[in-house]
């Protein structure tokens, strides 16, 4: 006999699965067009749903790109910066999550647009804010990993850490734009092992010339 909480449950998933989905077509869309252009009605329509629907899921504009802000991170999380934990080398490390990054931009090329428009935003929204917070613990984790190169003696000791950090983020935000102006973000995965090893070239240790 099915239980009464069934119906229920099955009403929440299908919200769930229905706010998700309304997520996935702001980032889409963000790939398109101005994220500051982008009208509910726009994405309602993306969805299939009117936008009276739309804020059945989401209250206002605000919340949804809240939402999104917060889908952006978990996904950074989850796809870049765990990749980290699968090497033992933090020079190997940075490597991975260089590449991972890239990878997912590649699949989801609206991100970039969606992240620098939040942070040309006024004031200081919700969005904004986890936008701002996942950025400083990229940039911590970074730092975190190249200490460790360090101390695992794969990464010289006399490196700015802060420095390389900013080096590195803007190596992946370099290779976004130009990907961007030349029209064809996928062949970004082409050139970032090459990025890469330029980026690696600056932190290996060099060896002291010979003694005349």
């Amino acid at each position: 006999m099915a239980s009464p909480l069934d119906p229920i449950k099955r009403s929440y998933k299908s919200t769930e699965q229905r706010q998700s989905a309304i997520i996935e077509a702001v980032v889409h869309l963000c790939a398109e067009q101005d994220p500051s252009t982008l009208t509910t009605a726009r994405i309602a329509s993306e969805v299939g749903l009117s936008q009276g629907a739309l804020f059945k899921h989401f209250p206002n504009k605000n919340s949804l790109w809240e939402s999104v802000a917060e889908w952006v991170s978990g996904q950074l999380t989850e796809r870049v910066f765990s990749v980290a934990g699968q090497h033992e080398r933090a020079d190997e490390a940075l490597e991975a999550m260089f590449l991972a990054h890239i990878g997912f931009i590649v699949r989801h090329p609206g991100i970039p647009r969606l992240m620098l428009g939040e942070l040309q935003k006024p004031g200081n929204g919700a969005a904004k804010r986890i936008v701002r917070e996942t950025l400083a613990d990229y940039r911590q984790k970074v730092i975190k990993l190249l200490n460790l190169g360090i101390e695992q003696q794969r990464i010289a000791a006399a490196i700015d850490t802060e420095a390389a950090a900013v080096l590195y983020l803007g190596a992946i935000q370099g290779l976004v734009v130009q990907g961007m102006i030349g029209g064809d973000i996928r062949s970004l995965e082409q050139a970032a092992p090459r990025i890469f090893r330029l980026f690696s070239a600056s932190f290996k240790e060099i060896p002291d010339a010979p003694q005349a």
